[in-house]
């Protein structure tokens, strides 16, 4: 341990291995419950887009139905979403605390949002590009992958990045109630403890964390503009 990091942060010194768990965990909630929210909420917002009235395949049951399951979820805040969603994390992956307790409530309470975010990216196409590729014959499935995902990839980079920096909130705000990761170091160690060195830490931790995903995320979006990446 480096002199000067004790010294500034010498409560964080004396529980450095279970401060690097607690990062651990925080990161593993983040990949695992972000990989099923982009999966799940870009479908969402796929099918929303395209079962719109004005949608390549219109239909107004379907569009009502993930209509109202975005918006219910959307309503309610997380942290009461955490608590009712307790019976049913604990049916799916046998437990309501740690990683694997929060990966549950996670995907809910971001799928809603980054299903907005997707929604939102696609109703930005261009119209004009979606009836040439049906009048050339594309199927609705060919006009999702090869107009709307290809022509709103920057935008989609952008909602993802936006949803990653909502996630580490939100994977913070699990720590309240027995998630793990920095926000229960945060809490457990320094605000129960009155560590102040240790609410320190985690902020910083934080403020790293979320500036790489929006420099990645802007890295990765002015590529996608400049048709960088269609061309490696």
């Amino acid at each position: 341990m480096p002199e000067p990091f004790a010294t500034w942060f010498p409560n964080v010194a004396n529980y450095w291995s279970t401060f690097l768990e607690s990062l651990a965990a925080t990161f593993q909630m983040f990949f695992i419950a972000g990989i099923l929210v982009i999966l799940i909420g870009g479908a969402f917002g796929v099918i929303l887009t395209i079962t719109k009235p004005e949608g390549i395949t219109p239909s107004k049951p379907v569009h009502m139905i993930f209509e109202i399951i975005t918006n219910v979820f959307r309503s309610i805040p997380f942290i009461i979403l955490l608590i009712f969603l307790i019976p049913l994390t604990r049916l799916i992956v046998g437990t309501s605390i740690g990683v694997k307790g929060a990966i549950v409530p996670l995907v809910f309470g971001a799928v809603p949002f980054f299903t907005r975010q997707t929604e939102s990216a696609l109703a930005d196409v261009d119209p004009g590009k979606i009836e040439a590729a049906r009048s050339m014959g594309s199927s609705p499935v060919g006009i999702v992958f090869r107009v709307y995902l290809h022509e709103a990839c920057p935008d989609l980079i952008r909602a993802i990045t936006i949803t990653a920096i909502s996630m580490i909130g939100l994977t913070t705000s699990a720590g309240a109630v027995g998630a793990g990761g920095v926000g229960s170091f945060a809490i457990n160690y320094g605000q129960n403890m009155h560590y102040q060195d240790v609410v320190n830490l985690c902020v910083i931790v934080l403020l790293i964390i979320v500036s790489l995903i929006q420099l990645i995320g802007n890295t990765l979006s002015r590529a996608t503009v400049n048709k960088e990446l269609f061309h490696l």
